[in-house]
């Protein structure tokens, strides 16, 4: 058990006035939040909190225990605050865990400017892609996730994005522009193969609408289960796929690639960066978070933008 973790996370349980309230303001799934409240008071071996359907109160080994937790918590953050300030620089090695496309199209073009600000922490980067990814492995795993995401693991929401139909506008030119989904059954569709059975549905969501769906019988002429593969394939005229909205957008701002059906969308997605439970996160690891954090969010409201645009 991360001793440190679970003490963090009943002081915020407290201070936010519930499993709920607490898991969004660390960012991390309820499921988490009751395991590492259950896991201290399992170590404690006495109950810290009354749980009821409306609210959470404390015990009073519960009340006793916040008050050395808040003086604990206090001064450890003091003393990690003391040690940063005395660091002139950061150094150590950041062992990271991506899925193909998060690497190619996140994590690869951060390298540089990262590298600038932090020049004595090395990366690591291991690209695979994992069912079940080995977080206890690494200092982050980037996780590409659905938007209903619960994962029982640490984890941070880095950014929050769509999944875009698109074209090439030779295809469009040959084989004319959709006008209402339904007009996808007579096109040639590039689809990501999906990790269950291949099915000929495809679901698109009104962007703007939200609760309107709309599903639509296609026959895809070609299934890849590589994001770029699809995406080179549109390029050349192969036909239309999808894809998520920073991914498309330079291909959109210089014409190589045109929206279709916009504001239909095929899903929205999330992406997480999974932290290890066992160890208190070091510094380079929270300054890599934080830049990535930053400059990710940055580069999706410019896409946002641009196909708003479109």
């Amino acid at each position: 058990m991360d001793r440190l973790a679970s003490m963090r996370t009943f002081q915020k349980v407290i201070d936010e006035g519930g499993f709920a309230a607490a898991a969004r303001a660390l960012d991390v799934s309820p499921a988490v939040v009751t395991r590492l409240v259950a896991d201290l008071e399992e170590h404690l071996g006495t109950r810290l909190l009354h749980r009821t359907t409306r609210r959470v109160s404390l015990t009073d080994a519960g009340e006793a225990y916040l008050e050395r937790v808040r003086v604990i918590l206090q001064e450890l953050d003091e003393a990690h605050a003391l040690v940063s300030s005395q660091t002139s620089e950061l150094a150590g090695v950041l062992h990271i865990l991506a899925p193909p496309v998060l690497a190619t199209h996140v994590l690869a073009p951060l390298v540089s400017g990262f590298r600038a600000a932090y020049p004595k922490i090395l990366l690591d980067i291991d690209v695979e892609s994992y069912r079940e990814p080995p977080i206890e492995d690494y200092d982050i795993t980037l996780i590409g996730a659905s938007d209903n995401f619960d994962a029982n693991v640490i984890a941070r929401k880095v950014i929050s994005t769509e999944a875009v139909l698109l074209a090439s506008p030779a295809y469009i030119q040959r084989r004319g522009m959709p006008q209402v989904p339904e007009d996808l059954s007579r096109h040639d569709c590039l689809r990501l193969k999906p990790a269950t059975g291949r099915t000929r549905t495809w679901r698109l969501m009104h962007a703007l609408e939200p609760g309107r769906e709309v599903d639509v019988e296609v026959q895809p002429v070609l299934w890849a289960n590589h994001n770029d593969t699809l995406m080179h394939a549109a390029l050349d005229g192969a036909g239309i796929t999808a894809t998520t909205v920073e991914l498309a957008a330079p291909l959109l701002q210089n014409g190589d690639l045109v929206r279709v059906l916009n504001p239909w969308i095929t899903g929205r997605l999330q992406m997480f960066a999974a932290l290890p439970s066992r160890k208190f996160m070091p510094r380079r690891t929270q300054v890599f978070l934080d830049y990535l954090m930053e400059q990710t969010r940055a580069r999706v409201s410019g896409a946002l933008a641009t196909c708003e645009s479109c």
